[in-house]
């Protein structure tokens, strides 16, 4: 099924997008679906002079994105200082089986969001915990002020035109689009991650599991 098929989905040139603009998607619905859906991405900055790139948790909170980390982080320090930056989430959807190697590919969601950070209060470490792991605040003790004073928490603003958005989502090739024979299989293998039962720690093996954690797989 090609996305300009698929509901809720704005289609069109995005002129940011110098390779297959095509596949630009101006949907802040689809944005917000893909960045929920993960919880990893790539910041990027430049700090001293030399291109950084880190994989980091997020947490999508309405029209920001939260970051956090080590105080003695070097890109976190470069970012908190205004430099410019850029996430990057990325999902595979599926492997595109084509009639032939060239045509194969994959169905995926990226996504882009450039601006400055800022620095936002403590309360953010529990908004970024809550996204993740709703619920797990109230388990568990609160954070010391030494752990608070250990942790940046940034916030990355998502605005209306510092995003990009590309959605790959259609079938193969056709055998004579490929220039292959009609006898060559084709299709799909859907690619998807699910949540397993949780595993206690050796030291909680007698101990429930908490409600946030059943909750997770549900």
């Amino acid at each position: 099924m090609s996305p300009d098929s698929l509901p809720g989905v704005e289609r069109g040139i995005a002129h940011d997008l110098h390779r297959l603009p095509e596949l630009g998607v101006t949907d802040r619905a689809v944005l917000d679906a893909l960045l929920d859906s993960q919880w990893a991405g790539v910041l990027s900055t430049v700090a001293d002079g030399e291109p950084v790139a880190v994989p980091m948790l997020y947490a999508r909170d309405g029209d920001r994105v939260l970051l956090h980390g080590s105080t003695g982080a070097g890109a976190l320090r470069a970012v908190a200082a205004r430099a410019p930056a850029v996430l990057t989430v990325f999902a595979l959807d599926a492997l595109v089986v084509a009639p032939t190697t060239f045509e194969s590919s994959v169905n995926y969601r990226s996504a882009t969001i450039r601006g400055a950070l800022t620095r936002v209060d403590d309360v953010a470490l529990d908004v970024f915990s809550e996204v993740l792991i709703p619920g797990r605040t109230a388990e568990v003790r609160p954070s010391t002020p030494k752990e608070l004073a250990a942790t940046q928490a940034l916030s990355l603003p998502i605005g209306a035109d510092n995003w990009l958005l590309k959605v790959a989502d259609d079938w193969p090739a056709t055998p004579e689009e490929a220039g292959a024979g009609p006898d060559v299989w084709s299709g799909l293998v859907p690619v998807r991650t699910v949540l397993d039962p949780p595993v206690p720690a050796p030291w909680a093996v007698d101990l429930p599991v908490p409600r946030s954690v059943r909750d997770l797989g549900a």
